[in-house]
């Protein structure tokens, strides 16, 4: 991880949206389930919203999106996976409007 990254993760934790918000308060200090997650982490080349490593699992959240965010969203998430980790997409109206069905979603791809 390079001073770069890690700069970047810093600004991304200190620019969060709502959505990103109201996830971080479920997650944090181990409130779901016993997990740890980090916030804005570095990974690989990318600085993901939460992960567990622990679970190797991974947590983004994702807003409206154009196409190409979309297609450089997929190869991310498949280049992570290619690593082990399992990434959970979620977006912010699910976390907004569906808070419940969310969690599900984390619980259940965080399951042995």
């Amino acid at each position: 991880m390079t001073t770069e990254q890690q700069e970047f993760a810093r600004r991304l934790r200190k620019q969060s949206t709502k959505p990103e918000d109201v996830i971080w308060n479920t997650l944090r200090s181990r409130r779901l389930d016993g997990m740890k997650f980090r916030r804005q982490a570095p990974l690989l080349n990318y600085t993901v919203d939460f992960m567990c490593l622990e679970r190797k699992l991974i947590v983004e959240i994702d807003g409206k999106q154009h196409g190409w965010e979309r297609n450089y969203d997929a190869a991310r998430t498949h280049e992570i996976e290619q690593h082990g980790f399992v990434v959970v997409r979620l977006t912010n109206d699910e976390v907004l409007n569906d808070f419940d069905v969310a969690i599900a979603k984390i619980r259940a791809a965080a399951s042995p």
